[in-house]
């Protein structure tokens, strides 16, 4: 897996002109000024006691002491290679045995976690640095486990290079074709829903691959129309505009369809793998086993409600079942992810309690026991040693709002190893003797740790110190976090920013942000949380122009059990839009806030939401923005949308709750905000809905973005659109 080193430095003169100023302006927010320094680049190597990272200023790979966190080695700079030069680099893949690397350069980036890149290979003892290949751009390389072979998709097709042989390459497919067969990667609906960019891998001993295919010949098109635009500019459309069409599953429409092959290096031989499967199921994962005949496939049904883990012999063909889970709605995608592989056992997260929890199986599929019962919900598995039974983990073990790190030992002992409270996250040594810790709350920027096994903080790598000292210095609004129970006795979190100036007998407008999303998480006391993360500052600005802002997790979020999460199957946005609804009454009890001046806004599923809030029956909301939002179920992909709401044909009624249908209940001031090419929330979505708002009558403010994607960025991009949405709630609420 490719890993990126993420890092955000502050621009100190920037900010402190800013705090002389004595106000918050949108630009410095979208600038990154207040971005948060993080490590997101580190891989555990095979020693136990050392780790790579990308150096601060991005142009060395640099190998650190777990024991004492100082730098050991230079395993690759970029000023220091032979037979080949390049000036920068994006990432690198280290090979099994450490004694190599994958250079990632000339990213282009394709959707959410696909990209293509000019990949490099690095010897690190004679320091060579070779192009993998000579004939094109390379996509999801992986290493053989003995690292002298690496394949990669090019085109749709599998291609191997042979280090021993001079980095000999051949094609191992032919058949890939564009909007047709895809070999070895994942095509649009798997790569955004099931979350991952690579299907293919090789078996133990480096003799053979294998790889699901997709064939979405069959899968209905969808065309984005492109334009000349600008940052960047396509100049080729400058006069007529163009059109890019890909395969987009929409609910209920068809998929691609899956199987598993192997080809045999030595001979050549393709075979296709007989793993039982539905005509409509997924194949979400293919893996390696540290058995030469054993590769591993994951297959679900269309309805996401039953997950098979079948352990299948490359060379014979023959599938067996080891695990299959079950579930009475949906299995997450984050359980699907989360299953782990050790030499000996398999680790499948679990909500079947009503709580995710661990659990242990043998590699023959035999149930061996329940590995924690931490209280709430294991968030994150780190890893489990197979020499003493002990299970490293994240979970929110004492309140929705936190995350914390514990091992259980294999007598059911638990310990927690972080010791702030706050939101800690973890990276294992390979021999669990030490651990980085990524700590942070809702009012402190990440703190990354190196611990002991035993949790003791041994040096600290980042403090964000800069960062830190600015913020404290300027007149910031706290976040308080809250609860109250709706009228329907559901109990919702919730988190409130005051004006800096808060005057309790004054009456204040409100602004509520919220997504509200299957299984998402907003409150939380974390750096992370605000509408646009980073510590709530865009929020802090809407504070400034006078605001309360403020965001409650309805039901159908995270964290808090598998009934709260899954109740709202079969009938996305009904409960949720009652709780914001819910919410805006309970705020407008208040005795500080302005009942009659309350709005809403979300981006994606929280635009959604906003419109279905907005339309809910009670006028509650006099002004609200949805960004990108789903406006019609039918209109989304297949996998997302089936898993929580099945097929258009099985539920047609569940389909028609949507602001489309209820638009004449529509309610206050609506700004829609959308990016002309969205490959993932379509603007049919957005146009559709503007349709049903003019037959109905109901005025509405519309913006679009010319060629940019679902996050509308880039330039001057999310300036602009942070703007209109901030003077859409002055123009209406003040």
């Amino acid at each position: 897996m490719n890993r990126r080193l993420i890092l955000s430095t502050v621009l100190l003169t920037v900010t402190l002109t800013l705090m002389a100023a004595g106000k918050l302006t949108i630009k410095d927010i979208t600038g990154g000024q207040f971005s948060a320094t993080t490590l997101s680049a580190v891989t555990p190597l095979n020693d136990g006691e050392s780790y790579a990272q990308i150096s601060m200023n991005g142009k060395q790979i640099v190998k650190y002491s777990f024991k004492t966190g100082e730098k050991v080695d230079v395993l690759f700079d970029v000023s220091n290679t032979l037979t080949e030069k390049i000036d920068r680099f994006d990432g690198y893949i280290l090979s099994p045995d450490g004694s190599k690397m994958l250079i990632q350069t000339n990213t282009k980036r394709i959707y959410r976690r696909s990209a293509t890149a000019v990949y490099y290979i690095y010897n690190i003892a004679t320091r060579r640095l070779e192009k993998l290949s000579e004939y094109g751009p390379q996509q999801s390389p992986i290493w053989s486990p003995d690292g002298t072979q690496v394949a990669f998709v090019r085109d749709n097709n599998i291609y191997l290079v042979k280090l021993l042989y001079g980095n000999a390459e051949s094609q191992v497919t032919k058949d890939g074709k564009r909007n047709e067969i895809i070999n070895g990667i994942p095509d649009w609906v798997y790569e955004e829903e099931f979350g991952f960019n690579t299907a293919m891998t090789f078996n133990a001993d480096g003799s053979m691959i294998c790889w699901v295919r997709f064939d979405e010949s069959k899968v209905p098109e969808y065309q984005l129309q492109m334009f000349k635009g600008q940052y960047p500019s396509y100049k080729q459309y400058a006069t007529y505009p163009g059109l890019y069409s890909y395969k987009y599953p929409k609910a209920g429409e068809q998929n691609s369809t899956v199987t598993v092959h192997s080809f045999d290096i030595q001979s050549r031989q393709t075979r296709l793998i007989q793993v039982p499967l539905d005509n409509d199921g997924y194949i979400p994962r293919i893996k390696t086993t540290e058995n030469p005949e054993q590769i591993i496939v994951y297959t679900m049904n269309r309805h996401q409600d039953v997950l098979n883990i079948y352990g299948a012999n490359p060379r014979s063909t023959i599938a067996q079942l080891l695990v299959k889970e079950q579930a009475d709605k949906y299995i997450s995608e984050d359980a699907v992810a989360g299953v782990t592989f050790t030499p000996k056992n398999i680790i499948v997260p679990s909500d079947r309690d009503g709580h995710m929890q661990l659990y242990l199986y043998s590699m023959t599929g035999t149930l061996q026991r329940k590995l924690t019962n931490v209280t709430g919900e294991v968030t994150a598995l780190y890893g489990y040693d197979e020499a003493t039974g002990n299970v490293y983990y994240q979970a929110a073990g004492k309140t929705p709002l936190e995350r914390e790190i514990y091992v259980t030992s294999k007598n059911g002992k638990t310990q927690q190893l972080s010791t702030r409270t706050g939101w800690n996250d973890g990276i294992f040594s390979k021999n669990f003797k030490y651990f980085i810790n990524t700590w942070s709350d809702c009012n402190t920027p990440y703190r990354v740790s190196l611990c002991n096994q035993q949790g003791k903080e041994v040096k600290t790598l980042v403090d964000n110190a800069g960062l830190r000292a600015n913020l404290s210095n300027m007149s910031l609004p706290k976040k308080e976090m809250f609860q109250f129970t709706t009228s329907e006795g559901v109990s919702l979190n919730g988190v409130m920013l005051k004006p800096v100036d808060f005057n309790p007998s004054k009456k204040y407008p409100v602004v509520m942000w919220q997504y509200g999303g299957p299984g998402s998480q907003q409150v939380k006391n974390a750096w992370s949380m605000g509408s646009m993360g980073a510590g709530c500052m865009y929020d802090a600005y809407l504070c400034q122009e006078g605001f309360i802002v403020v965001c409650v997790d309805g039901r159908g979020t995270g964290a808090r059990g598998a009934d709260f999460e899954k109740c709202i199957y079969k009938q996305l946005g009904e409960l949720e839009a009652r709780d914001q609804v819910e919410t805006a009454i309970y705020l407008g009890s208040l005795p500080y806030v302005d009942k009659d001046n309350i709005g809403i806004w979300g981006w994606s599923f929280g635009g959604f939401n906003t419109l279905m809030s907005m339309s809910e029956g009670r006028p509650v909301f006099k002004a609200g923005v949805a960004v990108a939002p789903p406006t019609d179920w039918r209109f989304y992909d297949s996998i997302y949308t089936e898993r929580f709401m099945r097929t258009p044909q099985e539920n047609p009624a569940g389909y028609d709750t949507n602001p489309t249908i209820r638009v004449a209940k529509m309610h206050g001031a609506l700004l829609l905000c959308h990016g002309l090419a969205d490959d993932n929330v379509h603007p049919q979505n957005t146009f559709e809905y503007t349709e049903a708002l003019v037959q109905a009558d109901k005025d509405f403010r519309m913006n679009v973005y010319t060629n940019r994607n679902h996050s509308i960025y880039g330039n001057n991009t999310r300036n602009h659109l942070l703007r209109q949405i901030a003077n859409h709630f002055i123009d209406h609420l003040k």
